[in-house]
């Protein structure tokens, strides 16, 4: 049953939420220490103010693209970019908290899911055009460009692939009587994912108006999710491959 009501304090709402989290198997460092913390804060606030979960990815929305239009289109200060970092990381959070929102009050929707990540998308896309125009307006030289483009194509595979194998994961175990089987959650898989996860990429935007610390680091991102698409797509595909 869906909980509508928003009985108890700020405090309590936290402590729920600490019994309502996602498995951490296979999930970034950064998400697990900083992106769900602050998320399940920020659910707990918007329980309180009686926000719903599709409410709550409207608003992380709005910061995440604020961020993204300022990286596309604000000047190139130390300042600046501390605003991106700022609104990037609150976004990021906002995103972890509609669903945490949503498990607080007794479960989530497929049209709230599909609208998260229906913004997730476009927030993917978005993001590397964004800098590519900024590297651009910097009057960078074509292979930042490139590094940009390389980005956001991996980054899109990546995204999409993960979609897909869940989906068919998902479809395939829900035809078996028996339960899909769990695997044990890896902190040394936490910690080598933690190059590709989008949190450090909001990070990174502290450094934008530093112009070449930035772009070292925004490489070097770029480098760590190539390869790691490379090797998770192998990984997907015998997984899948193996749902007969």
């Amino acid at each position: 049953m869906t909980d509508t009501g928003h009985s108890g304090s700020y405090r309590e709402a936290v402590e729920r939420l600490r019994g309502a989290q996602k498995s951490s198997k296979g999930a970034p460092l950064y998400s697990l220490l900083v992106n769900r913390p602050l998320g399940r804060l920020l659910a707990a606030a918007a329980y309180q103010a009686h926000l719903t979960p599709n409410q709550v990815t409207v608003v992380s929305a709005l910061f995440t693209y604020s961020g993204i239009v300022a990286i596309a289109l604000a000047p190139v200060t130390w300042w600046s970019g501390l605003v991106i970092c700022v609104l990037l990381v609150l976004g990021y959070a906002l995103d972890s908290a509609d669903g945490q929102l949503a498990r607080l009050r007794g479960g989530g929707s497929l049209a709230g899911e599909w609208l998260d990540h229906v913004v997730d998308a476009g927030k993917i896309a978005t993001l590397h055009v964004a800098v590519l125009i900024g590297f651009y307006r910097q009057g960078a030289e074509p292979v930042w460009l490139g590094v940009a483009l390389g980005f956001l194509v991996f980054y899109v595979v990546h995204f999409f692939g993960m979609l897909l194998t869940e989906l068919l994961t998902r479809l395939y175990w829900s035809t078996k009587a028996t339960p899909k089987p769990s695997a044990a959650a890896s902190s040394t898989v936490s910690l080598l994912k933690l190059p590709t996860d989008y949190g450090v990429l909001c990070l990174a935007f502290a450094a934008w108006g530093f112009v070449p610390v930035f772009r070292w680091l925004y490489l070097l991102l770029a480098l760590a999710m190539a390869g790691y698409t490379l090797l998770v797509l192998v990984k997907w595909y015998r997984e899948v491959s193996a749902l007969r």
